[in-house]
């Protein structure tokens, strides 16, 4: 079997236990040569005749075939580019255009909120009378009627890890008549995704959290291949033109997922990306699943017999969890700041979460627990009183 980690393929800190992939993955020591590969030899001495010679116009479907095999897409239906909040809005936009009739966004309350927000931006640029329709995760199965003209959930809830039931509530969307999409952002990477099977009709997510992408990413569409004709895009954007050279002027939509690009690829994040991608070679999903499940389990086990001021806020059963811890404190905010001043990179979430993500490909057995014992440290001695780690970083 395959041994992980494979912490010699990344760029890490001497002294840091790095907790918050999660959030921005560590950055892949192949990453580094690709980057000044572009900048130095393809944008640097081909110059522009580098969109042919070194092959840019292809890299977006490449990568975007890459990332299909992660969250069990077929080739082509991925297309990669833009923001996560541009992808959102792309397939939220084509969703009510295929259920005219109808005029509610079902999402839950724990959604994340750039998800929420351009919900809320769309319906108010088209108006119409929609609603968005939040619910407590626990209720969406249940508040799926047939006035919900499309479902938009994130798999697993950034704040607690917690993780729908992706199959399930798919059924049950389709069953009332309404369309699917699924936000991968805490999923591709970390857990085994099948979109094939459960047959959402979008899924959307970023690469710079699990797939080290680094920050600012690109992120990344599915459809649904036996769909894809039927979107309109509500962005007819350049890129997404069936021939964007011919300059025609008037909008034709690629007859292929590539019609929901929009602007020119970022060729130098989509190259970081691709080299990213290459640390998953001769690895399966289910291989990272495991370990993972594993390193929560020991995680958690150590935390509660450590710190029992700490209360667990993520799910106990670990097929109900993604790949991350979360621990509920007051003065999380601090605790946190102390952590990391003590070699321990996690992160925190309003209003009092600590949050910890676990990645094998650089995390082992020993680290978890060194992790735990500096928690320990931290909570006995409470240090995070200190006024330092009161004050309140823009990023936390």
């Amino acid at each position: 079997m395959t041994q992980l980690p494979r912490k010699q393929l990344f760029d890490l800190p001497e002294g840091v236990i790095y907790l918050d992939g999660n959030s921005l993955g560590p950055l892949p020591k192949g990453a580094v040569q690709r980057a000044q590969t572009v900048l130095a030899e393809e944008w640097g001495q081909q110059l522009i005749r580098a969109w042919n010679t070194a092959d840019w116009m292809a890299l977006p479907q490449k990568v975007g075939d890459r990332i299909a095999g992660f969250i069990g897409a077929a080739p082509g239906s991925v297309a990669t580019g833009d923001t996560l909040s541009i992808k959102v809005y792309q397939a939220l936009a084509a969703s009510l255009k295929m259920r005219p009739d109808r005029r509610v966004i079902l999402s839950d309350t724990g959604n994340f909120p750039t998800d929420l927000y351009m919900a809320q931006g769309l319906i108010s640029t088209i108006g119409k009378d929609y609603e968005l329709r939040t619910v407590a995760p626990q209720e969406v199965a249940d508040a799926i009627t047939d006035e919900v003209a499309v479902v938009m959930l994130t798999e697993v809830d950034y704040r607690s890890g917690r993780r729908h039931d992706m199959a399930d509530i798919t059924r049950r969307a389709h069953a009332a008549g309404a369309v699917m999409i699924w936000d991968l952002a805490h999923s591709a990477g970390a857990l085994p995704v099948d979109l094939s099977a459960c047959n959402a009709e979008f899924a959307v997510g970023c690469t710079y959290k699990y797939f080290n992408g680094g920050p600012g990413a690109p992120a990344f569409i599915y459809a649904r291949p036996d769909l894809v004709l039927e979107i309109e895009p509500a962005l007819s954007g350049w890129l997404g033109h069936d021939a964007p050279f011919a300059m025609e002027p008037g909008y034709r939509p690629a007859m292929s997922t590539e019609r929901l690009r929009v602007g020119p690829p970022p060729i130098v994040q989509l190259s970081i990306l691709d080299a990213a991608l290459d640390v998953w070679e001769g690895l399966t999903m289910q291989e990272i699943r495991t370990a993972s499940v594993a390193l929560c389990e020991r995680f958690i086990a150590e935390v509660e017999a450590r710190c029992p001021q700490l209360t667990l806020a993520s799910p106990r059963a670990a097929a109900e969890r993604g790949s991350q811890v979360s621990f509920a404190f007051a003065e999380a905010y601090p605790v946190m700041q102390a952590l990391i001043d003590h070699g321990v990179i996690g992160d925190f979430r309003a209003p009092d979460i600590l949050r910890f993500g676990f990645t094998p490909l650089y995390l082992d057995e020993e680290e978890v627990v060194r992790a735990a014992e500096i928690l320990e440290e931290v909570m006995t001695t409470e240090v995070w009183r200190d006024p330092k780690y009161q004050v309140r970083a823009r990023v936390t």
